[in-house]
């Protein structure tokens, strides 16, 4: 019982020794920290892109038949009327021939109605002839009328045979005409069996291989051609976006606007950036009620064919801002959908709020909240508070914008 009280009385007067200790005061933090600048900066609004050829034509069949042959393959340039399939024709054949002989037979017909008017044409004349001979002989009262008469019954008969002749031979010929139509379609029909390349460009996925059945009905194209020569690049803006673009681009009207619009960049799916640059040459001109968004074309020259129909990308269009104030990235910090840097004052961080317009390169562009020479903690800001005493380590601005390392 006595070992008990005493250790209780030691562990009270170790407690009571230690609560008498005094904490050893903690000097100052030390900062790093930097002066606000003003530079010229680049900064760039981003917008997702689909890119597609100049023109883009469909290949189809436009008679029904099966391939018999692939001319091409896929990604193979071609050039306007370059054949790229052909189809089964020996039914096309067959007809051809058939027509073929139509045409010859309906020839024979114009022959013999030809030779049919000119029999026609010379009993007309012979028998002419004999009324001219009777007439004077019934006017000086030699022989009777009745001759005379039968002769004129035979000239009518004779011309009215020539009518006949005429009409038939007017048939034959317009048989000639649909034969040779027949001839004509059968003929156009072989032709379209071999499918032809609608435009000069380069050939895409083909859909159908020998063998296929095709025909102009179908919902797939046997393949595509598109003219990469230049490319489009389709991208959109928001109502907002657009209404802003609207407002703070030179010109009168959209056309004007467009025209004095920079040249914009196109960051490929890799996160290269393409050495074209592009233009903005039309604006679909009404938001779409559907998506509330409004459609921007960007033309972008192809020399080297890198791009093709399909690709994917982000369009950048530049906004300069000259004699910003800038600042690094590291110096800011975000609380309550506010951004906040501590400014350096008298050695003490003081918390204070800035406004940013762009965050380009690990540097935020700021609008409003510092001034140009004013000193703020460049690192380490989530381990301080406002007020916090500090040491200031003036650091190089362009040091600890490029030791940020982006974080994925």
């Amino acid at each position: 019982m006595k070992k008990i009280i005493l250790l209780s009385f030691s562990i009270l007067a170790v407690l009571s020794c230690t609560k008498n200790e005094e904490k050893p005061p903690q000097g100052p933090k030390v900062v790093a920290t930097v002066m606000v600048e003003t530079r010229n900066v680049t900064g760039y609004s981003t917008f997702p892109a689909n890119i597609e050829g100049r023109v883009n034509n469909d290949v189809r069949a436009k008679i029904q038949g099966y391939i018999t042959q692939v001319l091409v393959d896929e990604g193979q340039y071609v050039t306007k009327g370059q054949p790229l399939f052909r189809l089964e024709t020996n039914a096309l054949s067959q007809s051809a021939n058939a027509a073929k002989a139509g045409v010859g037979a309906a020839r024979s017909n114009v022959s013999a109605s030809d030779a049919s008017v000119k029999a026609a044409q010379a009993a007309v004349a012979v028998a002419q002839v004999e009324v001219n001979k009777l007439r004077p002989l019934v006017e000086k009262n030699i022989i009777s009328n009745v001759q005379l008469q039968t002769a004129q019954a035979n000239l009518a008969r004779a011309q009215a045979q020539v009518s006949q002749a005429i009409a038939a031979k007017q048939q034959a010929s317009a048989g000639v005409a649909q034969a040779q139509a027949n001839f004509q379609g059968v003929q156009a029909n072989i032709n379209y069996s071999v499918i032809r390349a609608p435009i000069s460009g380069v050939i895409g996925k083909i859909n159908y291989r020998t063998g296929s059945l095709v025909g102009p009905g179908d919902a797939m194209p046997i393949s595509t051609v598109s003219d990469t020569s230049e490319l489009y690049a389709y991208f959109s803006m928001n109502e907002k976006e657009y209404l802003d673009f609207l407002k703070n681009s030179l010109g009168a009207t959209i056309p004007e606007k467009i025209k004095n619009m920079p040249a914009v960049e196109l960051l490929l799916a890799n996160g290269d950036v393409y050495s074209e640059k592009g233009y903005v040459k039309a604006v679909t001109g009404q938001i779409d009620a559907a998506t509330g968004s409004i459609q921007f074309r960007v033309s972008f020259a192809n020399p080297n064919k890198l791009l093709s129909n399909g690709n994917s990308g982000t369009i950048r269009i530049p906004i300069t801002y000259d004699g910003a104030l800038v600042l690094p990235e590291s110096a800011t910090y975000e609380q309550q959908g506010l951004v906040y840097v501590y400014k350096v004052k008298k050695d003490t961080a003081i918390s204070d709020v800035i406004s940013v317009l762009d965050r380009v390169n690990n540097m935020v562009v700021i609008n409003k909240g510092v001034t140009k020479g004013e000193v703020v903690v460049a690192e380490g800001v989530g381990s301080i508070k406002s007020g916090t005493a500090v040491k200031p380590q003036p650091k190089k601005f362009d040091d600890i914008i490029n030791a940020i390392k982006p974080i994925f």
